[in-house]
């Protein structure tokens, strides 16, 4: 089984884009508030806004399920106020439970949390439980920067964040570490903003010693980590430095890498550097980058071709493809042993 640690519903029917504008117009204007939270969305809409996209990619690519999450870039935490992120976020939790609903062989549900600059996560914990206990959610997207590039709250390893973190761990569901939209415009969202992220979350972990007070809290790096394994010379050293363990013990009992790197060379990087335990296949279809490679003659982010590519044992290619995904999203196992009968 081939399973796709990284998915966004980014292909959303127009309806949900129409109540969020108004929700906008309502931050200024009171009197122009959406009515009510009911979309209108039908079975339908849905089916016919996956299956000419991720769907049908799967079938093309030969991937079997999709960890699938709210879009993204559309969590947008910083704008609004705290009601203003938790009536959003219930809203597409509930229509990615809807997907998978419609479709249970195709796709498992992460949510998103109802973040905000300011506000302290532990806002979260009531949406992460509902969603995990009465949805079948295996997971959730964790934003480091609710500000949207501007990096107003505290660290991930700072007590700030522990009430989610034990909510986690009682769950035993990981967190993918991803920033939404930028509002900085020194940072591109897609190619500056989400590889920032990704590369500050890991230098937080490096320089705390949160796995030692939280030694089952998983977290999932996405876009093969950022930096981080082109400079893992440079973290060791860093690490070395600190007097602290050998990052194998200190950081990669608990902190994964996804595939969502879009070239060949990339890959065989990620699987020389980080140990092939620590790593999920991944592809963030349909994301960030939808183009062709002119020099390949194929999709960007058709990541599968990748890992076949690679001089690895088929054992091993277990592990990127479904063994590590199955560990990391315990939760996950359940719904593939529905899947298979």
């Amino acid at each position: 089984m081939i399973i796709d640690c990284h998915g966004h519903y980014t292909t959303e029917p127009a309806k949900l884009q129409i109540f969020r504008d108004k929700q906008f117009a309502g931050l200024a204007d009171k009197s122009r508030r959406p009515l009510t939270t009911n979309l209108g969305i039908t079975d339908d809409e849905i089916r016919s806004s996956v299956e000419g996209a991720q769907l049908r990619l799967q079938k093309e690519r030969g991937t079997d399920v999709t960890i699938f999450s709210p879009r993204a870039a559309g969590m947008a935490h910083h704008v609004g106020k705290e009601a203003t992120s938790r009536e959003w976020t219930t809203i597409c939790n509930d229509l990615v439970h809807r997907v998978c609903t419609l479709f249970p062989q195709n796709f498992v549900p992460v949510c998103q949390l109802p973040q905000s600059p300011g506000v302290k996560p532990a806002n979260c914990i009531e949406e992460l439980e509902r969603c995990v206990t009465q949805l079948g959610f295996v997971g959730c997207n964790l934003n480091p920067d609710p500000a949207g590039g501007y990096w107003c709250d505290p660290p991930l390893t700072d007590e700030w964040w522990y009430p989610l973190y034990e909510k986690m761990v009682e769950l035993d569901v990981p967190a993918m570490v991803h920033v939404s939209s930028s509002c900085n415009p020194c940072f591109h969202g897609t190619g500056a903003h989400y590889l920032n992220g990704d590369t500050t979350a890991f230098m937080q972990f490096l320089t705390s010693d949160l796995f030692k007070r939280f030694p089952t809290l998983r977290f999932i790096i996405p876009h093969g980590g950022g930096a981080v394994p082109y400079h893992w010379g440079r973290y060791r050293g860093l690490a070395q430095d600190m007097k602290l363990p050998p990052l194998s013990e200190h950081l990669l009992r608990n902190v994964f890498f996804d595939t969502c790197v879009y070239h060949l060379p990339g890959i065989e990087l990620l699987t020389r550097v980080i140990p092939v335990e620590n790593i999920l296949f991944a592809s963030e279809m349909v994301g960030a980058v939808r183009g062709i490679d002119p020099e390949t003659g194929h999709h960007f982010d058709d990541t599968r071709r990748y890992i076949d590519a690679l001089p690895l044992s088929a054992a091993d290619k277990a592990k990127i493809f479904e063994g590590n995904a199955r560990r990391v999203y315990p939760r996950l196992n359940a719904h593939l042993d529905h899947r298979a009968h």
